[in-house]
């Protein structure tokens, strides 16, 4: 198959363009910069190099294609100029005007758990209009949502925390369960979804491991040394005066508070908890831990 890939070669899209060639698949990475050319080729991939608000770049880029793979790239949740949910809205409306005009008839879309919500679901709100505006194409497009669960690097915040407190913490008690998912199983899912011939709208979940914050501290603290690390509950609005404090935009912060908040009330897992996978990813957070010790030790 063709297979047009957004998102350059990240944590998920190198992998996942590694598993589609290892496969025989021809793929294009769309990237945004021009030194990543060589590194796209040297995967055995064709570059496209151009801006994803670009919509006729992109339709250029999608026609000919079998699948086209959807990205949202992070945004900088420290630049005080940025619109977040604009920023979601104009790529969301990019991706579908691209489809629409290189009539491309099949879209897998990486989008995040909390996207069936259009409130209360914090900085996730973003990707409920991205699903919504795909999912806004013609019927004969067929949209795969896939909806990974909070991903393991974004552990990595809490490294200088633990270094210089010695706790993890945020405003979730010690019980409360989150769902974790590697990159790696990310990509491998999705590669899956590419290889299925799909109709309609349809949403798959991805996680790797279920645990509880008492949990996920005790993993970690074992891997750096610290057999005793303990995960601290601080309120919203402590947490929300860290991350204002750290630089954080204050739309941005509050959306993270919201966010994770709604992690402690489980509105964020209600849609989850009625389609949860019935087969989880491979890479635990055991295995995870390895590579947060590397970085930990590191700093």
């Amino acid at each position: 198959m063709k297979i047009t890939l957004t998102g350059s070669l990240g944590r998920i899209g190198t992998p996942l363009a590694q598993i589609l060639i290892k496969e025989g698949h021809h793929v294009t990475v769309i990237s945004s910069t021009p030194a990543r050319r060589n590194e796209i080729a040297e995967l055995g991939a064709v570059a496209a190099i151009g801006k994803l608000q670009d919509i006729d770049f992109l339709a250029s880029s999608f026609t000919g294609a079998d699948v086209v793979y959807t990205l949202t790239p992070p945004a900088n949740y420290f630049d005080h100029d940025l619109n977040l949910p604009a920023y979601f809205k104009e790529l969301g409306n990019s991706f579908a005007e691209a489809v629409r005009k290189s009539d491309v008839k099949r879209v897998v879309n990486l989008s995040s758990i909390g996207a069936h919500l259009n409130e209360g679901n914090g900085i996730l709100k973003g990707t409920y209009h991205v699903e919504q505006r795909l999912d806004r194409l013609p019927e004969d497009v067929a949209v795969t949502h896939i909806r990974p669960t909070e991903i393991y690097y974004n552990l990595f915040q809490f490294v200088p925390l633990i270094k210089e407190h010695g706790i993890m913490g945020s405003n979730l008690e010690e019980d409360n369960v989150n769902a974790w998912v590697s990159p790696m199983d990310i990509a491998a899912c999705t590669a899956e979804e590419i290889n299925v011939v799909s109709s309609g709208r349809k949403v798959r979940y991805i996680a790797s491991e279920e645990l509880t914050y008492g949990e996920l501290a005790g993993i970690l603290g074992a891997a750096v040394g610290k057999p005793n690390l303990k995960w601290v509950m601080i309120t919203d609005g402590q947490l929300l005066q860290s991350l204002e404090s750290a630089g954080m935009q204050p739309a941005i912060a509050q959306g993270m508070v919201e966010m994770y908040a709604a992690i402690r009330s489980g509105l964020l897992y209600e849609d989850y908890n009625l389609h949860r996978p019935h087969i989880f990813g491979s890479v635990k957070m055991k295995d995870f831990a390895q590579e947060f010790a590397v970085v930990y030790h590191q700093k």
